[in-house]
């Protein structure tokens, strides 16, 4: 399984070379451990193109999930043995296999044009590769299996830019991070954060008030 920008649209010209120059830091203070430790997994970040322009495919987890329960994100898991190698294309498989099962998505009409730096989210112990695709041949997506999934969404790239759709999100321990309110949705954490980024290093971000704080609890 290998990366191709080959007829990419122009518009992503921007992510792809974000993708090839940003370095882990400029993404998240949140590293893997030096010592090898953490349970290797991939998300697909997904872009397409709908009827409001270029978007991102989204899904809310199932709220009986023992882990990041209802919260917003990429498609995405652990790999499998049969993914192959986490430091080659083992991360590629997994991102397009956990988004088939998780959104019933047609991988063969997903062309990965880049993968970005591995991070760490300490609270689930997971080192994650997040991998670049392009929704070439877009197939219907869903909810495949409610106990996992409670919904699969886009979002209008133009409304995660939106100053009005952005804020801060507070955890209760005191944490805070980018948050963005879309499709009646808080999206934060991991996934809020590497958005975050891609709009900043693509050169989409737009002037926002960092001040404008939202709980976690915040609903439409």
């Amino acid at each position: 399984m290998t990366l191709s920008k080959e007829g990419l649209p122009d518009w992503l010209d921007p992510v792809a070379h974000a993708a090839e120059t940003v370095q882990p830091l400029q993404l998240s203070r949140f590293l893997p451990p030096e010592n090898g430790s953490g349970r290797q997994s991939a998300v697909l970040i997904l872009f397409g193109e709908g009827a409001h322009g270029p978007e991102l495919l989204l899904m809310e987890r199932s709220g009986s999930l023992r882990s990041h329960a209802g919260q917003p994100s990429f498609p995405g898991g652990a790999l499998d043995p049969e993914d192959g190698d986490p430091q080659g294309d083992g991360p590629l498989r997994a991102a397009l296999r956990e988004a088939e099962e998780e959104t019933g998505l047609d991988p063969s009409g997903v062309q990965l044009f880049g993968v970005l730096p591995r991070l760490y989210i300490p609270v689930s112990g997971f080192v994650v590769t997040p991998v670049l695709g392009w929704w070439r041949e877009p197939s219907p997506v869903g909810v495949v299996d409610p106990k996992e999934t409670a919904r699969v969404f886009t979002v209008p790239v133009s409304d995660l830019t939106d100053p009005a759709n952005r804020a801060t999100a507070v955890h209760p321990r005191g944490h805070s991070g980018p948050a963005f309110l879309v499709e009646s949705a808080l999206v934060w954490g991991f996934t809020a954060g590497v958005i975050d980024r891609l709009l900043h290093y693509a050169g989409w971000e737009r002037p926002w008030d960092r001040a404008k704080q939202v709980p976690l609890d915040w609903h439409a």
